[in-house]
């Protein structure tokens, strides 16, 4: 089980190119272009990027490509992807929000980490962290997720970690020439308050970028 956490510890604050959530042993953290060479190490691996319709990286230019649109996308409001970092190893992974509705306070999460891995409590971990951005630090109502329907494994981790199973959307996600059934997956913030997720001690520094903040709610944890 996780640390107990009573409330999230906040940090000076910065700006929004300087936001991190800690862990016990991971952070996220906004994208460095130094990070490539790690992405590219991690996600070269086919059956890292088997679920996904990117990848694998065949070069490190993929992943360099990759971190220079990462910019606009936090200005435009459109996509926020952070760095997962073990606090001892460095990058292992990236984990994101999407698809967001600041009128309906949702997001989307999706995330992916390096083989060596898995297995660890790193997704559990890094899903905490990132739900805490969501629900704590952006005023986020529901965090959802989708996973292929012959992902198991991908959906038994997600109902461990409190999201409900919440149906099937038919010839949702494309996959090169396969389109394919995704099984979607729900967290809503009283969930969360009461979940396994909630209990992991974070510390929150820097601020979000403004675009993904709900209107009235604080931009660093309290």
């Amino acid at each position: 089980m996780f640390p107990l956490v009573q409330a999230a510890r906040a940090q000076p604050s910065q700006g929004p190119g300087d936001l991190a959530l800690t862990g016990p042993t991971l952070r996220v953290r906004v994208p460095r272009s130094d990070d490539a060479a790690a992405l590219f190490r991690e996600a070269s691996d086919a059956d890292v990027t088997r679920w996904f319709a990117w990848g694998p990286y065949e070069s490190r230019a993929q992943a360099e490509a990759y971190l220079e649109r990462l910019p606009a996308e936090r200005e435009s409001g459109s996509q926020l992807d952070l760095i997962v970092e073990r606090l001892d190893a460095g990058p292992i992974g990236i984990s994101g929000l999407s698809e967001f509705s600041l009128r309906d306070r949702r997001a989307t999460i999706g995330t992916w980490l390096g083989r060596a891995w898995w297995g660890t409590g790193a997704n559990g971990e890094s899903k905490a962290l990132m739900c805490h951005l969501g629900f704590a630090v952006l005023g986020l109502e529901r965090i959802g997720s989708y996973t292929s329907v012959d992902h198991v494994r991908s959906q038994r981790a997600l109902e461990r970690l409190g999201f409900g199973r919440e149906g099937v959307l038919r010839r949702f996600h494309r996959h090169g020439e396969r389109v394919l059934d995704v099984v979607v997956f729900g967290l809503l913030r009283s969930d969360w308050e009461n979940g396994p997720l909630r209990e992991v001690a974070v510390t929150v520094s820097g601020q979000p970028p403004p675009a993904f903040v709900v209107a009235g709610s604080a931009l660093t944890a309290r």
